[in-house]
């Protein structure tokens, strides 16, 4: 099979073309900036911006299928000159075309979870508004929504660690905002599934790891890993999002008012689609593993 990554050289990214590659499939990982690509030999690059339709088009050409991974992060304020809508409406607009009218069938679409046209936030709206591009396309398509996802390359750990500081740290709310994660390890071949197996098409799943993390015991966990310990004091939100309206013309400063009305939205699910792939979600690779940190021992009857 003929694979298409579109940001194949980003984080997930790089993981799934490997993935792929290993189950023998042709890979192309599409990517800006193809130089810096930490993918193994074997794996084709192509240099094209998703947002530019022309760059991109004729390296669609020929696969059987497309996966769409480019993104900007929901953690950081986009890059100036750019938008969440122009990065995700706008490229997945542009493969859509691209795979329409150059006869690649199937689509693989990487959402959020609560991805919402009406959602809160730009990023959560403009991947709601790409999923409707999607759904309504002629394609036979899938859509992948986990929940923030943790590992080699990925950036949810050290973002936790530029919010706060060892020892003592402020945290909005308390850090009382809800998360899912889910190893890129336990991902990545459920998106190969998705990729090679086409009962997957017309479907949208929803993933998440095996456990609920609050931002404050991500940001324990983070030091703990260190060896070192904090202690949360909690900032109102309410200052918070003042705090970083003012902040956003700061160019050192990489979060604004966008990212703290994300704090304001747990990150979770109750029913998680992993189950539909032969993962038990109790089996799902956990933070404090990742990190190698002891297991907890279970409390005493």
């Amino acid at each position: 099979m003929n694979v298409l990554v579109a940001g194949g050289t980003g984080f997930i990214g790089t993981h799934l073309c490997t993935e792929l590659h290993e189950r023998g499939h042709d890979v192309t990982a599409l990517s800006r900036n193809p130089d810096d690509a930490d993918l193994p030999s074997g794996i084709d690059l192509a240099m094209g911006d998703a947002s530019a339709y022309d760059s991109i088009v004729e390296d669609v050409d020929g696969h059987d299928v497309v996966v769409n991974l480019v993104s900007l992060s929901p953690l950081y304020e986009p890059p100036e000159g750019t938008s969440h809508h122009e990065v995700h409406l706008g490229g997945t607009e542009n493969l859509v075309r691209a795979c329409e009218e150059r006869g690649v069938d199937r689509f693989v679409q990487m959402s959020a979870l609560g991805a919402d046209s009406d959602g809160t936030t730009d990023y959560i709206r403009a991947k709601g508004d790409s999923e409707t591009a999607v759904r309504e396309s002629d394609l036979d398509w899938t859509i992948v929504r986990p929940s923030v996802v943790f590992g080699e390359g990925g950036e949810f750990v050290e973002f936790t660690k530029e919010l706060t500081t060892p020892y003592v740290t402020g945290l909005p709310g308390g850090g009382k905002t809800r998360f899912q994660p889910i190893w890129v390890g336990d991902l990545v071949p459920m998106l190969a599934d998705i990729v090679e197996d086409d009962a997957h098409v017309g479907e949208t799943y929803e993933f998440a790891g095996p456990q609920v993390a609050t931002l404050a015991d991500v940001t324990e966990l983070a030091y703990e890993a260190e060896g070192k310990s904090v202690t949360i004091v909690p900032i109102p939100m309410e200052l918070t999002k003042l705090g970083l309206t003012a902040a956003k013309p700061v160019p050192f400063i990489p979060f604004g008012p966008d990212q703290a009305r994300s704090l304001e939205m747990d990150n979770t699910l109750a029913d998680n689609d992993v189950t539909a792939f032969g993962f038990d979600r109790e089996e799902l690779t956990t933070l404090r593993t990742y990190l190698e940190l002891e297991v907890e021992a279970p409390a005493a009857d």
